[in-house]
């Protein structure tokens, strides 16, 4: 875990701890409240407060714990613990929504006038605007973080909002004479509750799978690392998150022939440019697999100029002529045969010839005798190298597709 993912988190129990310590002011502040007052409503709020104070704690918790290095129990970390206590939390407004619908159910059976009117109201008032700015700022923190934990307290101090907006409203009917609206009004919130509550538990459930809850991102990754120089496909990706983390891994497809070495460094480049676009990326696993062309431009060192019926040359540097044929699925679809430039010198005949077939943007070479110095220009050309098999030149030239 780097720092900034540290300072990330550590900012996130911050945030969990400022919600806990402004619930647990509210909800001594409407218990009391309600109790002198005689509102069920206020008193039920109160309780509201208490949960809220729980799902809170349930937050610090699952973010610290999150920061736990990985051990041998757990060699990929702790951060699916976040996911289970957002899954806590989501639990926790569907019981929240449940508890208002039966005190609203019971407010709307037995109205009763309440005492203090005005104090109360003002009570519920400052609850709804502290809810207000106290969801706001979660879900800011939450979001620049990348914590779904946050994110859903966020949502559930939302929830505060319309809680305490129908206290107000009830508080406000039964000073001017109407006191079932109160009771009506709260189930209404009670059941948006409760939905709010079951999708959240369904994504939280869903990450806990390990299930692909994010195409956009998926699509991302598949485009960043398609843009990475000597990636010539990328297939097979798969995202997965656990607590704010992503965790994706690929398969790409490079140039036949790529060496280990060029393989590697392309490998690294893709895991370095992904990371530096997806912020919240943790770990990207990549496996490189070699890109199979449709159209192949294929080089043969031959001894004469009589096409497909040339002698192969048994000599790679020292072949008087190159034969190129350029194939396209499993047939020769034309040829032409160039003198080779390397013949003509008295030293590095094989390096001349590896660049001459660099020029001609060959494939795949047929050929013997190729020395350790042309065998490695022609790795750093990407040029693959096979040995001829075959009884005459179009056999030996078909046989790159097998």
């Amino acid at each position: 875990m780097d720092d900034k993912t540290r300072m990330n988190l550590r900012k996130g129990e911050k945030a969990a701890i400022y919600s806990s310590l402004t619930n647990l002011l509210l909800a001594i502040l409407k218990g009391i409240i309600g109790i002198l007052s005689g509102s069920i409503a206020l008193i039920a709020d109160s309780v509201h407060s208490f949960s809220d104070i729980v799902a809170s704690l349930a937050v610090f918790i699952g973010l610290r714990l999150s920061q736990r290095k990985p051990d041998e129990m757990f060699p990929y970390g702790y951060y699916k613990i976040e996911s289970f206590v957002s899954l806590i939390v989501s639990a926790i407004i569907i019981v929240t929504g449940i508890e208002i619908a039966l005190e609203s159910f019971n407010a709307f059976i037995n109205p009763t006038t309440i005492e203090m009117p005005l104090i109360s109201l003002s009570v519920a008032a400052f609850s709804a605007v502290i809810s207000f700015l106290l969801a706001r700022y979660k879900e800011k923190v939450g979001r620049d973080i990348d914590s779904q934990a946050l994110i859903n307290d966020g949502k559930h101090s939302f929830i505060d909002i319309f809680s305490s907006s129908i206290v107000f409203a009830g508080i406000l009917s039964s000073y001017l004479g109407f006191l079932s609206i109160e009771g009506i009004s709260g189930i209404l919130v009670a059941f948006l509750i409760v939905y709010m509550g079951l999708k959240l538990a369904k994504d939280d459930v869903l990450v806990l799978l390990d299930a692909s809850m994010d195409p956009e991102k998926l699509n991302e990754i598949k485009l960043i690392a398609k843009g990475v120089e000597g990636v010539e496909n990328v297939h097979d990706v798969k995202v997965r998150r656990s607590g704010p983390f992503v965790f994706a891994e690929l398969h790409l497809e490079t140039e036949k022939g790529l060496s280990v070495r060029k393989a590697s460094d392309i490998t690294e480049k893709v895991k370095r440019t992904v990371k530096d676009e997806i912020r919240n990326l943790d770990t990207l696993t990549v496996q490189i697999e070699p890109y199979k062309k449709e159209k192949l431009r294929v080089a043969v060192p031959v001894e004469n100029r009589k096409g497909l019926q040339s002698t192969v040359s048994e000599h790679f540097a020292r072949a008087p002529y190159i034969l190129f044929a350029n194939v396209s699925n499993g047939e020769i679809t034309d040829i032409v045969i160039k003198e080779n430039p390397g013949v003509k010198l008295e030293k590095k005949k094989g390096l001349e010839t590896a660049d001459f077939l660099g020029k001609e943007n060959v494939d795949v070479l047929i050929g013997n005798e190729v020395g350790e110095g042309p065998m490695y220009a022609l790795n750093d050309k990407l040029i693959d190298v096979i040995f001829p098999k075959g009884k005459n030149l179009e056999e030996i030239i078909l046989d790159v597709y097998k």
